[in-house]
């Protein structure tokens, strides 16, 4: 029998106007992020909180979100993806009321915690129902492409609108904003969004979401204060008992009919080798741009203001490939258009290698708009394939596990890199000349730039000790060090992707029996 083919149905302008309502729930989430970090001097101030509980506030809302998007994803499956965004919203309101009303720093952290759990229905969710939308594969790509540019436009417009609100507002405006913005997701969407929820995903196991949640918080808890303040054996044991706890949960996946995430889907190869590409994306991206806006800041003296005004070209970039990736993919196909992204965003990290050692901004800040052009089409078209390659009933669970790899990549990537250039420092650094400093003053110096610039603020305000020359040339090497490493391992991912894209025969120019 000759085969027949379909013509996918093109979206109306209904799928549009649900695509923009989607966006704008993306956007809020992303600004969730950062828009706290501006308030925190306010909240310092009103609330008092210790170390312990300030650092609460910063992180529980990352957490939360990395430990509950597999399970939110997996049950927008079961009982239905329209469903659980709505409920996400309606917590999410709730919870950000209950934020901006708190009084102790214990109240905050709490309604930070189930903002986290709220917000980690709204990325799953909102990707799988952009699968359901649009069935064509260039409207899908462009669509994705829309909903990657939301999650940039939130992190470019919270510090922003943060900063405007706390200019005339108590610092609980910053989360009050969200509120008429998810009360008009809640009434707008049921004649928007279409329900789609898979009547054979039988009941959601309760133990596979504890595992699931004592496997990812570890770890990016770990991660993320490992890279933060170095190697600590509370933080080493946290990720041994992570992935000690994955293991049990993996086995338990094997065994269960109906499990939390399917691990068929790891057997097809287009969908691993796209969530590899994904993480590895991710993972020196983020690391790499930790140490940018460190370097703008310790080694070109720039005031936070000033490196953040630096910034926003580079972020421009990402924005705006962000709208016109799909342009790239519907011309190239979706595998030339990832192993093209991959060799320019490993051009930056060469060119931001050279600008590092040679401390030249101009060269940095163009070497990141380099990066921006290579890893925005390489995320969002390995994205479209994770969840065009996944069966159209898994896709909420294989949006989610998109979205946690993106997760663990992002803090292992920061943990890595920035581990790397310390020990790059350090190492350049015993050759330096401390013999001024008293014993304590010079560890301070040798340990890391930030107490370096500090230090030298310090004992010699006027003039420029020879030694600062020293730290900040040795944390550039380190720089360019983690910028090579990541050049290299493009390149290197970049062939492999192309052998297993190969192998998966997914066609040049769409894929294979998808879309």
């Amino acid at each position: 029998m000759a085969d027949q083919h379909f013509a996918p149905q093109r979206a109306t302008r209904r799928e549009w106007i649900g695509l923009f309502v989607l966006s704008i729930a993306c956007l809020v989430y992303s600004m969730d992020l950062s828009v706290l970090f501006l308030a925190i001097p306010a909240i310092v101030r009103d609330l008092d909180p210790s170390p312990s509980e300030l650092l609460w506030i910063n992180d529980i809302y990352g957490f939360m979100v990395a430990g509950f998007l597999v399970t939110m994803g997996t049950l927008g499956d079961r009982v239905g993806r329209r469903r659980v965004l709505l409920i996400g919203a309606f917590a999410f309101a709730l919870a950000s009321a209950f934020a901006a009303a708190a009084q102790t720093s214990g109240q905050l952290i709490v309604a930070r915690a189930f903002l986290g759990i709220a917000g980690a229905t709204i990325a799953p969710s909102t990707l799988s129902l952009v699968v359901n939308l649009f069935q064509d594969e260039s409207e899908r790509n462009r669509a994705i492409g829309i909903w990657g540019t939301a999650f940039a436009l939130g992190g470019l417009v919270g510090p922003l609108l943060g900063g405007l609100l706390l200019q005339y507002f108590h610092w609980g405006a910053v989360f009050l904003i969200n509120i008429p913005i998810m009360l008009a997701l809640l009434c707008v969407a049921p004649f928007l969004l279409p329900e789609y929820r898979n009547a054979d995903g039988g009941r959601l196991d309760l133990t596979s979401v504890l595992l699931s949640l004592t496997t990812v918080l570890p770890i990016i808890y770990g991660l993320k204060h490992m890279a933060a303040y170095g190697y600590a054996p509370d933080q080493l044991v946290a990720i041994v008992a992570g992935l000690v706890i994955g293991a049990v949960f993996i086995r338990r996946q094997k065994r269960l009919e109906h499990p939390l995430i399917d691990l068929a889907l790891f057997r097809i190869p287009a969908f691993t080798a796209s969530l590899l590409v994904n993480l590895a994306g991710v993972f020196f991206v983020f690391g790499v741009f930790l140490f940018q806006n460190l370097y703008l800041q310790l080694v070109l003296d720039l005031s936070p203001l000033k490196a953040a005004l630096w910034s926003i070209p580079s972020a421009l970039v990402f924005t705006l490939m962000s709208l016109q990736a799909w342009r790239v993919t519907k011309r190239l196909g979706p595998v030339r258009t990832v192993l093209a992204g991959l060799v320019v965003n490993a051009l930056g990290t060469t060119v931001m290698a050279l600008a590092a050692y040679h401390q030249n901004l101009y060269a940095i800040l163009f070497a990141s708009m380099l990066v921006g052009l290579g890893f925005v089409p390489v995320i969002l078209t390995t994205t479209g394939l994770i969840v065009g390659t996944a069966p159209p009933e898994r896709a909420g669970s294989a949006s989610a596990i998109s979205e946690t790899s993106a997760e663990f990549g992002g803090a292992l990537g920061v943990a890595v890199l920035g581990s790397l250039g310390t020990v790059v420092y350090r190492l350049m650094m015993q050759n330096a000349d401390l013999s001024g400093l008293d014993a304590t003053t010079a560890e301070t110096v040798t340990a890391t730039l930030a107490g370096a610039v500090d230090t030298a603020k310090r004992v010699s305000p006027s003039v420029q000790p020879e030694w600062l020359l020293d730290a900040r040339a040795a944390f550039g090497l380190g720089f360019a060090a983690c910028c090579l490493v990541a050049s290299v391992t493009l390149i290197l991912l970049a062939l492999l992707a192309r052998h297993i894209f190969a192998r998966a025969k997914i066609d040049e120019t769409a894929l294979a029996g998808h879309g």
